[in-house]
């Protein structure tokens, strides 16, 4: 044992000697190379426009941020409002940094947080975020019970408290309403205590964007246990399950309500589908009482139906963005869908309050009001809000970065247009409404047209004995506007002169609508007749589309081509509106 202990003793003085003599290399330093960026910083949290809620007036509030450079940060300074919170000097990676720091006393008010990191080469960086410490939540609307803003944090405002949290949801970086919203994720959910939420009437509205992957998914689901299927559970018997299936590449949503003994579909078909990946936000809502269940998509009615009222039993948690663990029989799994401003009341919302959520956190509602049948807000899409169908692009159609309502309004592109099938817009009366702000290069275009094809001429259309064209021409230095409409065995003009007369220069929004009925028509400039006039009526002989924003395909041979204009908020009506209605559509945007 003794000879054993020597022998690895020498072994170990010989190894050592190896090092030396060059059998393994000493340590050498590495030159790094120069320094040639300055530190980059990301603030984790607070994000821009964070707003924190809760009871107390004054709050511990835990700053995130990410330090990274090329060669080392020699220093980080961390201040609140301009005044210096904490300084780090020590780093166990010193080329990247990650870091935490709670301050204890956050008061309400308006704050900014700034991360300023040098590096030793002497390069400094700074960020700031903008965020807010605003008072307890007040409860906004009538029948108020829980709203979860997804504002950076999953707090539940109305009874400031957290879900129990499965698996590892995040945040969107990004929001319909605030800075953030909840962003799905694979076996990832969020559960609540159901206790002070049930009652004999029950809704809920949220915003979504839509991720078809998985292809099918629970969203809201307050369901019993399962007990003899554990692993797959699907008792349906009572609570609700609000989840979206795979139709035909579009999502259709739908609703299951249990009432004791059995359970009840509120199934839309077509009318409950939206298009997923189109990186918009779908306002949903669903409304349920003891005699009839009903599911809102922006706002409009796609399935409603009477039945037996819900019953609760044993219904103890919400999971939110997932059937699980309560409704994962058919595979209604996590969605990895966007989710933001859930809310939830202890009544049977009406379509007008609905409507009215939408509006206030900055959507667009289709109303129905005045006889509309159609309402295109071109919000980043060119979906009519009516029917839900989305327009087909031709060309290359575009959005103008501005709007006369919302963000956005249609562009309009040499040789491109949207068109939309026409025959549900095509009634006896007629009028259309749509803001317009006038490009005169191309000097004359067609602005909306349904009409006829001309087969004798495909490349030149211009059969205008049905339907009608609404266009532009150059009149000087000015736009004249103008209305054709076909009779069947002709065509009448309202060609209102100089009265129809805009200044293309200004670049002011101004405001048109055309009416048609039976015996008259009329063409308005910012609530004003520019031109009328008694003519046979309309025919639609052979319409089948709506052409927006030129004149192709069907009124082409006098050159009303493709208008590059900005279009916002085109409403298309079953009536003729009165002067005193296009007056108030005009006055209300």
């Amino acid at each position: 044992m003794k000879a054993l202990k020597l022998y690895l003793i020498a072994a170990l003085v010989l190894a050592f000697a190896g090092c030396k003599d060059g059998y393994i290399d000493e340590l050498t330093a590495v030159d790094p190379g120069p320094d040639e960026s300055a530190p980059q910083v990301t603030i984790n949290f607070p994000l821009s426009g964070t707003e924190i809620q809760v009871y107390e007036t004054v709050t511990p509030v835990t700053f995130k941020f990410e330090v990274t450079d090329d060669i080392e940060v020699q220093s980080i300074s961390l201040n609140l409002d301009g005044s210096e919170l904490a300084s780090f000097s020590e780093f166990k990676d010193f080329r990247r940094v990650i870091e935490e720091f709670t301050y204890e006393t956050l008061a309400d008010g308006d704050h900014t947080v700034t991360v300023s990191a040098t590096d030793t080469d002497g390069k400094t960086t700074t960020k700031s975020v903008d965020f807010s410490k605003v008072p307890p939540y007040v409860k906004k609307y009538d029948g108020e019970i829980f709203y979860m803003p997804f504002d950076g944090d999953n707090i539940e405002l109305v009874s400031v408290t957290y879900p129990t949290v499965v698996g590892a949801p995040s945040f969107a970086g990004e929001g319909k309403v605030g800075g953030n919203a909840y962003a799905g994720a694979n076996d990832a959910y969020l559960t609540f205590p159901t206790e002070g939420l049930l009652e004999d009437e029950f809704s809920a509205v949220f915003w979504m964007k839509v991720n078809a992957d998985p292809d099918r998914a629970g969203i809201l689901t307050i369901g019993p246990p399962d007990e003899a299927n554990p692993d797959a559970q699907n008792n349906r018997t009572s609570g609700f399950r609000f989840f979206r299936e795979n139709a035909g590449g579009k999502q259709r949503f739908k609703l299951n309500v249990g009432t004791g003994g059995s359970d009840s579909w509120f199934d839309g078909g077509a009318a409950a589908d939206v298009t997923p990946g189109t990186d918009e936000w779908v306002h949903f809502g669903i409304t349920i009482s003891q005699s009839q269940a009903t599911v809102y998509i922006n706002g409009q009615v796609v399935s409603t139906g009477a039945f037996a009222g819900v019953d609760w039993t044993n219904t103890d948690i919400i999971s939110i963005m997932s059937g699980a663990p309560r409704f994962a029989g058919w595979n209604h799994l996590s969605d990895q869908s966007y989710m933001d401003e859930l809310r939830m009341f202890n009544k049977s919302l009406s379509q007008s309050e609905i409507q009215g959520i939408i509006a206030d956190e900055g959507g667009t509602v289709y109303n129905g009001e005045f006889g509309e049948v159609f309402y295109m807000p071109f919000e980043g899409d060119y979906t009519d809000q009516a029917s839900l169908v989305a327009a087909t692009e031709v060309g290359s159609v575009g959005f103008a970065g501005e709007g006369l309502r919302g963000n956005e309004a249609f562009l309009g592109a040499t040789d491109s247009y949207l068109t939309f099938p026409s025959s549900s817009l095509q009634t006896q009366e007629f009028s259309a409404s749509m803001w317009y702000k006038v490009n005169a290069a191309p000097d004359r275009a067609g602005i909306l047209v349904i009409g006829p094809p001309d087969a004798d001429n495909p490349t030149a259309q211009n059969v205008r004995t049905s339907g009608f064209r609404f266009f532009r021409e150059a009149a000087g230095t000015m736009q004249r506007f103008k209305l054709n409409v076909g009779t069947g065995a002709g065509e009448s003009w309202f060609d209102g002169g100089a009265a129809a007369d805009v200044d293309p220069t200004t670049g002011d929004w101004i405001h048109l609508a055309f009416t048609i009925s039976g015996t008259e028509a009329k063409v308005y400039i910012d609530g004003q007749v520019v031109s009328s006039g008694t003519f046979d009526g309309i025919d639609w002989a052979n319409c089948d589309i709506m052409s927006i924003g030129s004149g192709a395909p069907r009124f082409t041979g006098w050159g009303h081509n493709s208008d590059l204009s900005f279009i916002d908020e085109l409403r298309v009506f079953d009536k003729v509106l009165t002067d005193a209605e296009v007056q108030a559509i005009a006055a209300a945007q």
